[in-house]
């Protein structure tokens, strides 16, 4: 099997890739559109900055590619939040794969929010094949300042000052706000029911 990490200017790629030796699969690196056209899965992480991140991969034809995937997806935090329709993270329109989902920014003076939200929390509502065999109330480790909202494509949920959607899914795109490569044993079920999808 054949696992592309796409390789852009937004961190966390190293982790990923350590993550993904855990479980036996080595990942190949690529920005090369054919590269990441003939892999049998995608997986698009991201730590960073939004508009930064879609000019680098618009600028690649990246952007066009990732849209156009018809093998199994995934994107990791940042990588989630690039494929919903637009980003209030200055003000960026993203990938639109989720056409109805907008990324908002929490708000810090409700409940005396921490932002971002830095640790453990868990996920509920669980749906789809990604989330066989883990049990609702699971905890994965999240970094991030910004939420996609919920919607008919949410799959998973966590509560932070407000309920967002943890995790996404439309056709062969799924995509997760936590970092699965950082939470632990649920993390590591996760991307293997993701490389089984």
């Amino acid at each position: 099997m054949k696992v592309v990490v796409i390789k852009y200017n937004a961190g966390n790629i190293q982790s990923v890739l350590f993550g993904l030796e855990r479980i036996g699969v080595q990942a190949t690196v690529s920005d090369d559109p054919e590269q990441i056209i003939t892999s049998d899965k995608v997986i698009f992480p991201g730590v960073g900055e939004a508009s930064t991140a879609m000019k680098y991969l618009s600028e690649r034809n990246l952007d066009k590619v990732i849209s156009s995937l018809h093998q199994p997806v995934l994107g990791i935090c940042l990588g989630m939040q690039l494929m919903c329709k637009h980003s209030e993270e200055n003000n960026t329109p993203c990938l639109g794969i989720f056409e109805d989902v907008k990324v908002k920014k929490f708000d810090r003076a409700k409940k005396n929010l921490k932002v971002p939200q830095i640790g453990w929390n868990n996920i509920t509502g669980l749906k789809t094949a990604l989330f066989k065999s883990i049990e609702a109330n699971s905890y994965c480790y999240y970094v991030h300042g910004y939420y996609a909202e919920l919607s008919k494509h949410t799959i998973a949920t966590s509560d932070y000052g407000k309920l967002y959607s943890a995790a996404l899914n439309k056709d062969n795109f799924f995509g997760v706000q936590f970092h699965p490569e950082k939470s632990a044993a649920i993390g590591e079920i996760i991307l293997k029911n993701f490389l089984a999808l």
